[in-house]
């Protein structure tokens, strides 16, 4: 069978952590989107892993897969294989011989478009790893796969062809003088050498007919999705997404595997008791703001809640994994998770952070949207409606803090009381069962109610 993690939010849920502990029961772990932007952190052993590119179930010695719905960047891969090894793990990570690759010029782009576009109102603040130009490339039918690295003359017919285009574009078009990132010769000797060391390594595979295998053998499949549904190129808050396919639909797409096997699986959201993002973009429920993220936000604006914002940042560690940039925080957002619930297909859920809100008074919810003199229960479709859709907000009694490693040992039950009458909320108005409840960031610090393997 298959168990497919999403991210019900805005990508920094907690996926990895759930895709570590539920990896277990799993043979295989595949990501089928992104890139090295999708920073996740997995405890284990009382050890923390930061991981951007390789699967969570490299901690705990799965067989791991690079689905053809990512971009590689070889670099960052190579590295955190190296890192693990340092630390006395040994990751079996196989690539997607049609997955596309990252090079030095996407990274020099990126830059430059995103320092462009944040002179506009479309500043996506991206984390500049050259994610969104190697999806465009492979748009464009430009793009250089994987498979393309473990054949010298296809390698370099395909730099050829695309790295002049390149040039000029940043040249003539963005004035900016360019370098090694963009020599022909010097990229072919680069990422040639490193599609040695895919060979070599046997790294490679066709993604597909791999895990199609594996199921036929009656092994079992963690699909772990990076991001989340909210920066899905289709159904998040356009134009401030990611490049690819969060969604679970991108499970199928990003791997070979038809939309029948991931529907015949789980597929569970990943979300947290409140809400937070890196990046600018609407966000009706957020406290307070973050300067250089908050649209029209200034170090002087008031807005009475900065305290509250703080605290639950500072509670939560609430800072990009990757870029180490400060999360914008809101109470949890109602109408965005009934979106994820329909975009996605949710079996189950997961609800991280549980304990980050303890020791408030009251705890507030989106629970739907005033626009225009309606009630909306769900997103617009556009980005520019949802900007003025006004949170319309729910109460309910906060809870103390708790011996949360013992509440883990005991169960569902022994959560507060009124954090478990929030968690029943969130539950019955997404008719979703909750299957696990995040209480701490060890992987042992999880109330688990329901294993999507069993």
């Amino acid at each position: 069978m298959t168990v497919t993690i999403v991210g019900a939010q805005l990508g920094d849920e907690g996926k990895g952590g759930m895709a570590d502990r539920w990896s277990e029961s799993a043979s295989v772990v595949c990501r089928y989107q992104g890139g090295d932007n999708a920073g996740h952190t997995v405890v284990h052993d009382g050890e923390e892993y930061k991981l951007s590119l390789v699967p969570s179930g490299a901690i705990r010695g799965k067989v791991n897969v690079l689905g053809n719905g990512c971009v590689v960047n070889p670099d960052t891969l190579f590295e955190e294989l190296d890192a693990l090894r340092e630390r006395g793990i040994d990751p079996d990570v196989r690539v997607a011989r049609r997955a596309h690759v990252i090079l030095p010029y996407h990274r020099v782009l990126d830059g430059i478009e995103e320092d462009v576009k944040s002179e506009s109102d479309f500043d996506v603040a991206t984390t500049g790893r050259g994610i969104g130009p190697t999806y465009e490339d492979k748009a464009g039918r430009r793009g250089i796969r994987v498979g393309d690295l473990l054949d010298a003359e296809v390698l370099r017919e395909r730099l050829e062809y695309v790295v002049p285009q390149k040039r000029a574009l940043a040249e003539e078009v963005f004035g900016v003088e360019t370098g090694e990132a963009f020599d022909i010769d010097a990229l072919y000797d680069q990422y040639a050498a490193f599609g040695e060391r895919l060979a070599s390594e046997d790294m490679t595979v066709d993604a597909g007919t791999f895990l199609a295998d594996r199921i036929d053998d009656g092994e079992e499949i963690l699909f772990e999705g990076a991001q989340g549904t909210i920066l899905d190129i289709d159904h998040g808050n356009y134009p401030y997404v990611t490049s690819s396919n969060p969604t679970a639909g991108g499970a199928a797409t990003g791997t070979g595997l038809g939309p029948g096997i991931v529907g015949d699986g789980e597929i569970v959201g990943i979300l947290k008791a409140y809400l937070s993002r890196v990046g600018t973009g609407p966000l009706p429920t957020e406290l307070g703001g973050v300067v250089g993220q908050t649209p029209d936000y200034e170090e002087d604006t008031e807005r009475g809640d900065e305290g509250l914002a703080e605290d639950i940042r500072e509670a939560g560690g609430e800072y990009g994994t990757v870029t180490g940039r400060p999360r914008r925080i809101g109470w949890l957002d109602m109408p965005m998770l009934r979106h994820a619930t329909r975009a996605n297909g949710f079996t189950g859920l997961v609800v991280n952070h549980i304990d980050t809100l303890a020791g408030l008074d009251t705890v507030q919810v989106g629970h739907s949207y005033a626009l225009d003199g309606k009630e909306l229960f769900t997103l617009p479709a556009t980005t520019e409606r949802w900007t003025d859709c006004e949170a319309t907000l729910e109460s309910f009694d906060g809870w103390a803090d708790a011996d949360w490693d013992t509440v883990a040992d005991e169960g569902y039950d022994a959560l507060p009381e009124n954090a478990r009458t929030y968690l029943e909320y969130i539950s019955g108005e997404l008719d979703t069962s909750i299957y696990a409840v995040g209480i701490g960031p060890g992987r042992e610090q999880t109330v688990v109610r329901e294993d999507p393997f069993a």
